[in-house]
């Protein structure tokens, strides 16, 4: 039997031209409205040729014939899952936290927080920390929902196992105060123990859905370095659905590089990169400003 031809050094073992590429821009944005620069094409070439290898099929023409064909395939969610970006880690961006703390401080009965990009869940644990610290108690009255349109990461975040690495730059109280260290075969390992597990429910959610299966109003919803991948005119009808999902003191968290300002008119800076529902006066205010700087 003749043995399969070898590939010479740098060169790729599936064929990938610009317009297979433009049409895995394509498909992505409409699936879950994220933006590709050109410069993403070497990343989407190796996420994606994972995946023709795991179904087995052989070029990347056909792989996108299949995706388009069928439009309910199980291939859509690896397909998203694969071209997803998720870094995160615990305390991220930890000038949020002490904001948080002082506002859930505040509240009397219930508190609700949604995580809209909650990917390998480190964001929502560490939102689950914070409340209980500044109530000082495990059990606090708080329900977070959880949610990212990658169904892996759901399930890492709902396993709620952890490296021992990623807790390094935790307070070591903290360590020991919410997660159980793995011994034997999990030597290097944590657990986040029960009680901040019951706190969290995880769901699968996509932000470009019509219809979202979440219900509020939440006392803040975090959408930290999501909004980067979508264009502006999908950025703004995020925010549209935000506003009757929060409540009218409630606290929406943006990520470090992200300015809500220029796509929405509905809500207003409170402090870096927090925001607040705007009044009709903010409202007003914002237009006037805009109508004579155009003069």
């Amino acid at each position: 039997m003749a043995k399969p031809a070898e590939r010479s050094e740098g060169e790729k073992e599936f064929l990938f031209n610009h317009r297979d590429f433009e049409r895995v821009r394509d498909l992505i944005y409409r699936r879950a409205g994220i933006s590709l620069s050109e410069s993403k094409q070497e990343m989407v070439y190796s996420r994606l040729a994972r995946r023709l290898r795991a179904t087995g099929i052989v070029s990347f023409t056909t792989y996108l014939d299949l995706l388009e064909r069928q439009s309910d395939s199980d291939e859509w969610e690896a397909f998203t899952n694969a071209l997803t970006t998720n870094l995160t880690s615990f305390f991220r961006e930890e000038h949020h936290f002490p904001i948080l703390a002082e506002h859930v401080k505040k509240k009397n009965g219930p508190i609700r927080i949604w995580c809209s990009a909650s990917s390998t869940g480190e964001e929502p644990y560490s939102i689950a920390i914070t409340v209980c610290e500044a109530l000082h108690t495990t059990k606090p009255n708080l329900q977070i929902v959880a949610t990212d349109i990658d169904t892996n990461v759901l399930s890492v975040a709902a396993r709620g196992v952890y490296n021992i690495d990623r807790l390094e730059k935790m307070a070591p109280e903290l360590v020991r105060k919410y997660f159980l260290k793995g011994r034997g075969n999990n030597e290097g390992t944590v657990l986040v123990r029960q009680e901040l597990r019951d706190l969290i429910s995880f769901e699968a959610l996509n932000l470009l859905d019509d219809r979202w299966q979440i219900h509020g109003e939440f006392d803040a919803i975090f959408c930290r370095n999501v909004m980067i991948y979508f264009d502006k005119p999908t950025q703004s009808n995020i925010l549209k659905k935000f506003v009757p999902l929060l409540k009218a003191d409630g606290l929406l968290f943006a990520g470090h590089s992200e300015n809500f300002l220029y796509v929405s008119d509905d809500f207003k800076l409170r402090g870096k990169t927090v925001y607040v529902l705007a009044s009709q006066e903010d409202k007003h205010k914002k237009l006037s400003s805009s109508d004579q700087n155009k003069r």
